[in-house]
């Protein structure tokens, strides 16, 4: 089973739990441009669960569509634990979701620095009622399809982590 295959069987899952718990799905994303939308969709009858999502590439998107502040952007870059964090809770409050998941980092080839390598992605996902969560990872230089990859599955497990608190 190739990985592509794999989180679309992941997103048929999360997509139940969310179904049984009757929780509403939105996702704010940089690097992955819209793939764990896109992997959530790819699944029959996911418009029961996924509100919509949110492709912030730009910094001013995320400004403007999830209300990240840009002096933030400016202070701490838009790959960072607190952008993602502030993505996270964008999507709360612009979507009728219960639960969303952020992704901002640097997919590759270029665009990396010594302090943010290819391959650094942050992770954040919000839930009414409970703390956000973030995660680092650190996928390496392995290709910009890898490390967006990677990320949904990331993004998916985090899913998973915050649906799992009570």
């Amino acid at each position: 089973m190739t990985l592509r295959a794999a989180l679309v069987t992941t997103a048929t899952d999360l997509l139940e739990r969310c179904r049984e718990k009757g929780i509403l799905l939105a996702t704010a994303e940089s690097c992955t441009g819209g793939l764990i939308a896109a992997t959530l969709t790819e699944v029959a009858g996911s418009s029961d669960v996924v509100d919509r999502g949110f492709v912030t590439y730009s910094n001013a998107a995320k400004t403007e569509l999830l209300g990240v502040p840009a002096d933030l952007i400016e202070e701490v870059g838009a790959v960072s634990e607190q952008v993602a964090r502030a993505m996270a809770k964008g999507a709360l409050a612009r979507s009728r979701a219960d639960v969303t998941v952020s992704v901002t980092g640097v997919a590759g080839p270029g665009g990396g620095s010594e302090e943010k390598p290819v391959g650094l992605v942050h992770f954040a996902a919000a839930r009414t009622g409970h703390p956000t969560l973030h995660r680092e990872k650190r996928f390496g230089d392995v290709g910009r399809g890898e490390v967006r990859l990677a990320s949904v599955e990331e993004a998916f497990s985090l899913i998973e982590e915050i649906l799992a608190r009570p």
